[in-house]
C-alpha cells in the first residue's frame, strides 16, 4: 500500500511531525512493504509556521521585535531561502496570550512586531509570504504593521489602536521599495466585515479587552481609516470578507499589500505540494487531538481529507483522534477512531510517551484490517 499520513498536532501532546512518526511506526510494525510518507499538518493557526518550515526543510528564526504593548520580544517565524519563502503567525509577535489580562485594551496595542518581522525576512531575501493572522490581541488595522514598513499616517501620534482617531492622510513615500515583488498569502478563516455589527471592533475587540465605550469609538474611527485609505490607494472595494480578520489587519494586508485571504488549510496543504502524492494513494490517515463536529468546519484534517477525495475518489481516509465525538459526514472522512488503548486521565494521555503509543498501536490495527483488503 502507498500511504499518506497528514496528522495535525495535538495541542499539548505531540507536533505534526511527532504524531506522523507515531502513525509511521504503526504502519511498518503492520506491514513493512508499505510505502509511507509523512507530511505535517495545520490549519494556519498555532503551529502552522513549524509545519510548513519543517516540511520544506526550512529553518526557524527567532528575532527580537516589538511585542503588542510596545515592549520588546524574541518573536519566532521560518525561512525557507530556496523558496524565498518565510512563514509568519502573527501571534507571535502581536499575539492576546502576550499581553497580561489586566493589561488588555485595544486601544494600546500594536501590530508593529508583525511588520518587523516582515522586514527582517525581506533583509533574507524572502519575497513570498505565508502569513496566519489569528490570535491577535490587537485591533489596530495593521497600521503599526504598516508603520514598521514605511508607511506615515499623517495625524497620528504613534503606532497603537489608539492613534486610529486622528489618521487625517497616508503618505508612502519611505515605504520599502521590495515591498512590490512581494506576494502574501493570508491564512483567514473568517469572513467578518471591517466595521459595522460583524466588523472587527463588534466581533473582536471585546475579547481584547475593550468596553462597549470603546467599540462604539474604534468603529467609527476604524471606517474613517478604512475610507481614507480607500481613497489614497483607489480601492474598488472599501471592505470585503475577511477584513475584519485580526482586528482589521486582513484589510491591511489586502489592500496595502495586494495579499490573498485564503482558508489557512488550503495555504498549509498547497505550499507543502500533497497533491501528487495524494492522487496515486491507497490510503490517507489524517487526525488531531479531537475529531468533532468542528472538524468539518475549516480544520485541517477535514482540508486534506476533502481534498484527497477530490484528486483520488478511490483512496480511503481514516482519522483518528486523541477523542471522536459527533464527527459529520461531511469531514470527508471514511473512518474514525479514538487512539486511547484504556481508561486513564487526560494529563497521563497527553504525555508524549502514551499519545505516541496510542497513535502507534491503533495504527498498526487499522493497517491489518485494510492490508487484507489490499492483498486480496
Amino acid at each position: 500500500m502507498k500511504i499518506i499520513v497528514a496528522i495535525d498536532s495535538l495541542k499539548g501532546s505531540l507536533t505534526s511531525l511527532e504524531a506522523g512518526a507515531a502513525a509511521r511506526e504503526g504502519i511498518l510494525a503492520a506491514s513493512s512493504a508499505s510505502e509511507v510518507k509523512i507530511f505535517p499538518l495545520a490549519d494556519g493557526g498555532e503551529g502552522t509556521c513549524r509545519a510548513i518550515t519543517a516540511g520544506l526543510g526550512g529553518k526557524l528564526k527567532s528575532v527580537e521585535v516589538c511585542d503588542p504593548l510596545g515592549g520588546k520580544i524574541f518573536a519566532e517565524f521560518g525561512e525557507v531561502l530556496e523558496k524565498k519563502l518565510a512563514v509568519i503567525e502573527m501571534a507571535n509577535a502581536s499575539g492576546l496570550p502576550l499581553v497580561p489580562e489586566n493589561l488588555r485594551n485595544p486601544l494600546n496595542t500594536t501590530t508593529f512586531g508583525v511588520g518587523e518581522l516582515i522586514k527582517i525576512a525581506i533583509e533574507d531575501g524572502c519575497r513570498n509570504f505565508i502569513i496566519g493572522i489569528g490570535g491577535s490581541a490587537t485591533n489596530d488595522c495593521g497600521i503599526g504593521m504598516l508603520t514598521a514598513l514605511g508607511y506615515k499616517f499623517i495625524g497620528a501620534d504613534g503606532i497603537f489602536g489608539r492613534d486610529l482617531e486622528k489618521i487625517s492622510a497616508i503618505d508612502d513615500s519611505k515605504v520599502l521599495p521590495e515591498l512590490k515583488n512581494c506576494k502574501f498569502k493570508i491564512a483567514c478563516d473568517v469572513t467578518n466585515p471591517l466595521t459595522g455589527a460583524n466588523g472587527c471592533s463588534a466581533v473582536y475587540a471585546p475579547q481584547k479587552g475593550a468596553t462597549p465605550e470603546i467599540v462604539q469609538k474604534m468603529d467609527v474611527w476604524i471606517k474613517n481609516f478604512g475610507e481614507i485609505s480607500a481613497k489614497f490607494l483607489k480601492l474598488e472595494k472599501n471592505s470585503v470578507p475577511g477584513d475584519g480578520a485580526a482586528g482589521g489587519l486582513g484589510f491591511a494586508f489586502r489592500s496595502y499589500l495586494r495579499g490573498e485571504l485564503l482558508p489557512g488549510v488550503d495555504i498549509v496543504l498547497d505550499a507543502l505540494d500533497i497533491k501528487n502524492e495524494l492522487i496515486g494513494a491507497d490510503l490517507l490517515i489524517t487526525g488531531e487531538g479531537r475529531l468533532d463536529f468542528q472538524t468539518s468546519q475549516g480544520k485541517a484534517p477535514s482540508g486534506v481529507a476533502k481534498l484527497a477525495k477530490k484528486l483520488n475518489p478511490k483512496i480511503l481516509t481514516v482519522g483518528i483522534g486523541g477523542s471522536v465525538e459527533n464527527l459529520s459526514d461531511d469531514a470527508g472522512i471514511d473512518a474514525a477512531f479514538a487512539i486511547l488503548r484504556s481508561p486513564m486521565t487526560l494529563s497521563a494521555a497527553m504525555q508524549k510517551e502514551t499519545a505516541s503509543k496510542n497513535i502507534s498501536e491503533t495504527v498498526k490495527q487499522i493497517i491489518r484490517l485494510l492490508e487484507k483488503k489490499f492483498l486480496n
